[in-house]
């Protein structure tokens, strides 16, 4: 039988709002649940379903400024007041919202209850779809990410003296995790996204960080990786990149924790990004972190077309408990480029390897 594997859920993860119109709707954690449910996913010996608690104070403030947690609870309580300088905007990427504070101190606490169970042995991994929100700065949210529930988890695995390998394979570049941990070698933090000009709008992709001279100062230089990845970039680019940086750079440092963020916005359906993966590569990264001897800690993170969202979580989640993936989970014709579009994916996803690991620590 495979190891124990938690899944850590309660309606109330899903069931809050940013606003009608925002891209990023908790309530996709709902399909993810249903899925597995109605797969058997839970009655299997070895999974686990968690309860979450409410993060508490003075874990918030491992990484945010008492400052701005004051802030989050006034605009919690009060969403039409001016926020500006902490992040929040009203027709902005992170909006106030009423009880938002309380919101995301279950989310956090989700993740908190993930990493209980791995720590103290009853599980070999735990997710928390709802967490992952890795953009959310010390004294500002950013990016949708109002508390970051994955830089809080790294501070407090630190703190207990542990030694934790972070991987974020997200569209987007892990900078508020990057930025907790610049500083020091003792996580190490590994990010593939997205970088470049948006094609079809001709700006910078969000953030506009994680390039590979971007590895860390003092004791933390070279435990900062970054593989900047171009748009349109697909399974095949993708996995060899992977393939080339994590498993090397993750079994050179030996960590005593595997985090992960697994957002789904590198799928080639996602409207807010330009990778082209699907749910095959995904099986092949994911297959990856369960082979680790590693405690594994996994949260959620981005991800804008439902159903993507609904069946890659729930493959996911399946690897995680070593049970067989239905083929109905899978994307039927991922792309594949060809021809010139081809050989210049693979030119810069190439070049972008080959920068991430002369930039890492030896």
């Amino acid at each position: 039988m495979s190891a124990p594997a938690g899944f850590v859920w309660d309606p109330r993860l899903a069931s809050h709002v940013y606003r009608s119109d925002h891209p990023l709707k908790p309530w996709r954690l709902q399909g993810v649940h249903d899925t597995l449910e109605r797969l058997g996913a839970f009655t299997r010996s070895n999974a686990r379903l968690l309860a979450p608690r409410l993060a508490t104070r003075k874990e918030i403030e491992r990484v945010h400024d008492p400052r701005y947690v004051d802030a989050i609870e006034r605009a919690s309580a009060d969403p039409g007041g001016g926020y500006a300088e902490w992040g929040l905007s009203e027709w902005g990427d992170t909006p106030p919202f009423e009880g938002m504070h309380e919101a995301s101190l279950l989310t956090t606490g989700a993740s908190l209850v993930a990493m209980e169970e791995v720590i103290a042995g009853r599980a070999r991994a735990a997710f928390n779809g709802a967490g992952g929100l890795h953009h959310a700065m010390p004294r500002r949210a950013s990016g949708f990410c109002i508390y970051n529930d994955p830089a809080i988890i790294c501070g407090l695995l630190a703190d207990r003296g542990l030694k934790v390998a972070y991987v974020d394979i997200d569209a987007h570049h892990g900078d508020g995790v990057q930025a907790a941990f610049y500083d020091t070698d003792q996580v190490l933090t590994i990010s593939l996204h997205e970088f470049g000009i948006i094609p079809r709008l001709g700006r910078p992709f969000f953030p506009g960080t994680g390039t590979a001279d971007e590895r860390g100062t003092g004791k933390g230089a070279g435990y900062s990786i970054n593989v900047a990845l171009p748009p349109y970039t697909d399974d095949l680019a993708y996995m060899r990149a992977f393939d080339a940086v994590v498993p090397p750079l993750v079994e050179r440092y030996r960590p005593d924790v595997l985090v992960t963020q697994q957002g789904i916005d590198p799928h080639f359906t996602d409207p807010l990004t330009d990778l082209q993966l699907s749910t095959h590569a995904r099986e092949h990264i994911v297959s990856w972190f369960a082979s680790t001897p590693y405690p594994w800690v996994a949260m959620g993170g981005g991800g804008y077309d439902l159903d993507a969202v609904r069946r890659t979580w729930s493959m996911e989640y399946l690897i995680m408990l070593g049970a067989p993936v239905p083929e109905a989970l899978h994307d039927d014709d991922p792309p594949v480029l060809g021809g010139r579009a081809r050989t210049a994916v693979d030119a810069a996803t190439d070049e972008a390897t080959k920068e991430a690991l002369a930039a890492a620590f030896q």
